[in-house]
């Protein structure tokens, strides 16, 4: 899939994956979309990038909201990449505490309407965006990276809202693809392991020593720009399609 003089849409565009990935996007040729809440950030990298971003207050909550971000990536050309990578609070409890009290179903569900509605939000919209561009090579009109997490396959204590998530955000993957094959829309689940990102709240040095040391090879929690750079394979290789792709070192959790 050629960028050049295309639109490309970051969900999440703000933080540390996305981030990574917009500079990458920017890289390839697309004038980038970066949706988030995070406004003072957001904004911060649009200005940095110039022409070729532009930021977007995003809430994936929002059927407006959305609506308007992938507007605004239209505006700047036809949407041929969108790259779903937006976080959230995570609240890692077990479903029952010390003191005998039951997870909050509450908390679960907004974690559900966060990781696994959001996104299905984003990528049924963008597809209908999408679905109207004029056909490449291949009859190829765009691609769709979600991302889950190796939780969706093997989560740890405390994460049942998070895993269920995005498990589901695995299992839906293949199923939109084949349903958005006609079209020539391509979607592609990326699960990372551990990462370095903010969400840490500490010192990358202090992140390292205490969970590098879990990973098998290489030694070392992996970079946001390792994300990105798989992301920048999928959108350059149209014959991916339909695959959850883990990045994690070979890490695998157990309890």
């Amino acid at each position: 899939m050629d960028l050049t003089g295309a639109s490309a849409l970051v969900v999440g565009g703000a933080g540390g994956f996305g981030e990574a990935t917009v500079r990458r996007l920017v890289q390839a040729g697309a004038k980038v979309v970066i949706a988030d809440l995070a406004a003072d950030k957001g904004k911060t990298l649009a200005d940095e990038l110039g022409e070729q971003a532009v930021f977007v207050p995003t809430d994936v909550t929002s059927d407006e909201s959305v609506e308007a971000a992938i507007a605004a990536a239209v505006e700047l050309g036809p949407l041929r990449a969108a790259v779903v990578v937006h976080g959230g609070p995570a609240a890692g409890k077990r479903l029952v505490n010390r003191s005998g009290q039951a997870y909050p179903v509450e908390t679960f569900q907004r974690t559900i309407d966060i990781f696994l509605v959001g996104t299905f939000r984003v990528v049924s919209k963008v597809a209908a965006a999408m679905s109207q561009n004029e056909p490449l090579d291949s009859n190829q009109r765009g691609v769709i990276i979600t991302t889950a997490s190796i939780a969706g396959f093997e989560g740890q204590v405390g994460q049942t809202d998070y895993s269920a998530a995005k498990g589901g955000v695995i299992g839906f993957n293949l199923t939109a693809a084949r349903d958005l094959a006609p079209t020539g829309i391509r979607v592609v689940c990326i699960a990372p392991g551990t990462f370095f990102t903010p969400a840490y709240r500490m010192e990358e040095a202090e992140a390292q020593a205490k969970w590098g040391p879990g990973v098998p090879n290489p030694k070392r929690m992996g970079h946001a720009d390792e994300y990105a750079k798989l992301a920048l394979s999928i959108v350059d290789n149209d014959y991916i399609n339909g695959e959850t792709i883990r990045i994690d070192g070979a890490q695998r959790f157990n309890i």
